[in-house]
């Protein structure tokens, strides 16, 4: 019998343990299998940190498309954080050009101008539906085009009782098409919900959901580009947050209304009673 494959293992031990807690698992599953350190961390989804840019003062998100080694890069400044060794203490263009000698995520200048824009686009995005949070676009190059990935993390701790953290991770593909552009686009959401209602108990609702698209829009100049990215993300979380609304939130809703009744027994009984009167009635 063949032996399991270790990373496959992993992979699927996560897949059945709490999503609220993937950091720590991850972790842990890395300080017992070292060697499966990148494949894990380029392969599993977790709750997005958040770190202050030093240079501009504004908070950016860290994932593995902006991670060089334990450096990660800010998408307000361009600079790494810690400094790069190859590109420490050097001006802005100077850091792009040994960044990407040394292999780094850093964008060539014509996808990090785009980068730029995205950001701006995101951030305005960020504010009218979120109300808050926080958003990063990282955009790398690719022989036939560009990828890139967009983060967004709002964090919601409405007093003391509950707190709620959505995290959604959109990674994308253009593909250069001639006039066209071929957009692949794979999109997860984790959220996680806890809060305490007193005499009702307490609740922990945790889980993740990923979706993909394919899709081939008009794109000749850099501002359709980050239009039809704008647009797709747009569509996707929508479908998305609705999906999360009527199927999982409403099953939860009706499981737990299955299992428990916020009323009284005696006043249920009184309920049935009158109930079975009504009926009695109307058939004599």
């Amino acid at each position: 019998m063949a032996s399991a494959d270790p990373f496959d293992s992993a992979l699927d031990l996560l897949r059945r343990l709490n999503p609220k807690h993937t950091t720590s698992h991850l972790n842990n599953l890395i300080a017992l299998a070292p060697d499966l350190t990148e494949d894990l961390l380029s392969s599993v989804d977790q709750p997005l940190a958040v770190r202050r840019c030093r240079q501009t003062g504004r908070e950016y998100l860290l994932c593995d498309y902006n991670r060089d080694g334990d450096s990660y890069r800010s998408p307000w400044s361009n600079e790494f954080d810690p400094p790069l060794p190859d590109s420490a203490g050097a001006a802005a263009a100077a850091a792009d050009a040994a960044a990407a000698a040394a292999g780094s995520a850093a964008p060539t200048e014509k996808v990090r101008r785009m980068e730029v824009r995205a950001n701006e686009a995101f951030d305005v995005y960020r504010e009218l539906y979120y109300e808050g949070g926080v958003s990063s676009v990282y955009f790398w190059n690719l022989d036939d085009g560009f990828a890139g990935v967009v983060l967004l993390k709002k964090v919601s701790t409405s007093g003391t009782a509950s707190e709620g953290t959505w995290d959604s991770i959109h990674v994308f593909e253009a593909i250069d098409r001639a006039r066209f552009t071929q957009y692949n686009l794979t999109s997860t959401v984790i959220l996680s919900l806890a809060g305490s209602g007193g005499g009702l108990g307490e609740m922990d609702l945790s889980g993740n959901m990923t979706r993909q698209i394919e899709q081939e829009l008009p794109a000749e100049t850099e501002e359709q580009q980050i239009a039809n990215i704008g647009r797709l993300v747009e569509d996707m979380e929508l479908k998305m947050r609705n999906l999360l609304q009527e199927v999982y939130f409403g099953k939860a809703k009706d499981v737990v209304g299955d299992l428990r009744s916020l009323g009284s027994l005696s006043e249920a009984g009184r309920d049935r009673d009158a109930h079975r009167e009504i009926i009695g009635a109307m058939q004599r």
